[in-house]
């Protein structure tokens, strides 16, 4: 039973967990809610704990999908193990929803497990249908991701779902029996290498499939993977391209690297695919199957990468209840902009002195709208998130300590990730981050997932944030909004304070002209005055 993390020290009525019984693994998740983080639709949450076992339920099941006993006992056996901890954590079955998925769903002798949980422990299980199964999955990629348009594939042991995605909202979804447990023992049997020919019927099964819905073939031209198989294709995709290991949130994993994947795993007898990097051993033997269904699903779509995403079904029961007056109000469990929010819940989470990192958010966007007047720089609306978002989570590293604590929020900001950014741009951000202080801005340890320009996007970052910071030095809004001029080479910033000045702010502003000239090619000339 592996347990990478314990609940820390939220109190027992912020707690809730999300119970996963799925075909090839049960997962249990508690996450810690904060209802008062007036600034996240639903309220700010992080996941505390997290509980897993392969129990592989859906595997060697009868002929009419009847659970067999020694799949059930193991199953048992962790969800024993989820009561226990539900109850020395103090969970109450009413912050616990647990969901069972594809082959418990299927089964006739469902009974035979949810009986016993039901009587026995904390756990209420329900048993998801198709469309909600899609749903979640669906609630999950919407956000975490920019999605408006493409589609959604969730795939777990026991079935996959797809759903088609048209501003958001799910037009189109479905259900197919092709998870990786079932496709691996229908057509992927066998000790040794899989050959060519186990493939090809494979594939020409899963077309078959999705020919009874026509409209995968117009998905439109983005699809988001949900599920433990295609984070896990994602983690190896970025070990095969030595690729600097952000996590998987945003990652796009194209065919020419599935495929290459598949040949590799192909080429291995199941007992060794766990040898290739990034592929988890407890999936090892059944990734293959998830891997070829998923280059078929491209193909038939006419796509060229899936995208991963951190978030799963779990998340998706969370925010489907979070998001429950979002989805009142717009008919959709969405968080407004997702970029806003995943910024706004990690600052909630650590950032001790909101006030101060909100006056620098705003000091640094109105010195870049004021440069983009004067026509210093261009503008763009993305670079213009990134600095919000580098301003507003600055001194996230606070939470870990003063020393270094620039070092401590990049860390931070990798670490629990930013979905709804690329792996580029959070590296852009955390980088920004890292150097809002002091030092030579570089791309460093990132530099082998950045894009043409980042080196340079990251140096006028760093800039506006360190005037901005600078101005903000007393985290007293002593600089109350600042205003641009230029002449020729000349940047004259005024900042508009009380009576009784902002001396300090306009010393701090001042010894950042040697990096404004660096960054925008012009000379800073800094006044201030009563507003």
């Amino acid at each position: 039973m592996a347990v990478p993390g314990v609940a820390g020290s939220a109190s027992p009525a912020s707690r809730r967990a999300v119970v996963d019984l799925g075909s090839n693994t049960f997962r249990m998740v508690v996450y810690a809610v904060d209802p008062s983080a007036a600034l996240v639709p639903g309220g700010a949450w992080r996941q505390t704990a997290e509980l897993y076992e392969p129990v592989r339920i859906g595997a060697d099941l009868g002929p009419d999908g009847e659970l067999q006993p020694r799949g059930l006992r193991r199953a048992f056996v962790a969800i024993q193990l989820f009561d226990h901890f539900c109850r020395s954590h103090e969970l109450t079955p009413d912050r616990i929803d647990a969901v069972a998925t594809s082959a418990i769903r299927e089964a006739p002798n469902q009974d035979a497990i949810l009986d016993d949980t039901r009587a026995q422990t904390l756990l209420r299980p329900r048993v998801l249908t198709q469309a909600e199964e899609a749903a979640y999955g669906h609630v999950a990629a919407i956000n975490s991701t920019t999605l408006h348009d493409g589609g959604v594939l969730d795939i777990g042991g026991g079935s996959m779902q797809i759903a088609r995605t048209r501003d958001r909202h799910a037009t189109d979804s479905r259900s197919w029996r092709l998870g990786a447990v079932r496709t691996t023992e229908r057509f992927l049997e066998g000790d040794g290498p899989t050959s060519k020919h186990q493939l090809k019927a494979l594939r020409k099964h899963v077309e078959g499939e999705l020919s009874e819905a026509p409209w995968v073939a117009d998905l439109g031209d983005r699809l988001v993977g949900v599920g433990g198989a295609v984070r896990n294709l994602a983690t190896a995709a970025r070990h095969d391209l030595g690729k600097t290991d952000l996590g998987v949130q945003g990652v796009a994993v194209g065919r020419d690297d599935l495929r290459r994947l598949i040949e590799e795993l192909a080429a291995l007898p199941p007992s060794e695919r766990g040898s290739v990097a990034g592929i988890k051993p407890s999936r090892a033997d059944v990734i293959l199957g998830a891997a070829v269904t998923i280059d078929t699903v491209l193909g038939v779509a006419g796509l060229d990468a899936i995208e991963a995403t951190e978030f799963g079904l779990r998340e998706g029961v969370l925010l489907d209840r979070l998001l429950a007056g979002e989805a009142a109000l717009h008919g959709l469990a969405a968080y407004p902009d997702v970029r806003d929010a995943a910024v706004r819940n990690l600052a909630a989470r650590y950032d001790d002195d909101p006030r101060h990192s909100a006056h620098v958010e705003k000091l640094a966007l109105q010195l870049f709208d004021g440069l983009t007047e004067l026509g210093v720089h261009d503008g763009s609306p993305a670079e213009r998130s990134l600095v919000s978002a580098a301003a507003a989570l600055h001194d996230i590293g606070m939470a870990v300590g003063y020393d270094d604590h620039h070092k401590h929020g990049r860390y931070l900001l990798v670490t629990n990730g930013l979905p709804g950014f690329s792996p580029a741009e959070t590296a852009v951000v955390g980088q920004a981050i890292r150097y809002h202080r002091k030092g030579n801005p570089t791309m460093g340890p990132f530099r082998s997932i950045v894009s043409d320009g980042d080196d340079e996007r990251l140096l006028r970052m760093v800039a506006l944030l360190r005037m901005a910071e600078g101005m903000e030095r007393g985290h007293d809004g002593a600089v109350r909004s600042v205003t641009l001029r230029r002449d020729g080479d000349r940047l004259l910033l005024h900042m508009a304070c009380g009576v009784d000045g902002a001396p300090v702010a306009r010393w701090a502003a001042e010894g950042q002209a040697g990096l404004v000239r660096r960054a925008f090619g012009v000379e800073l000339e800094v006044t201030e005055g009563a507003d």
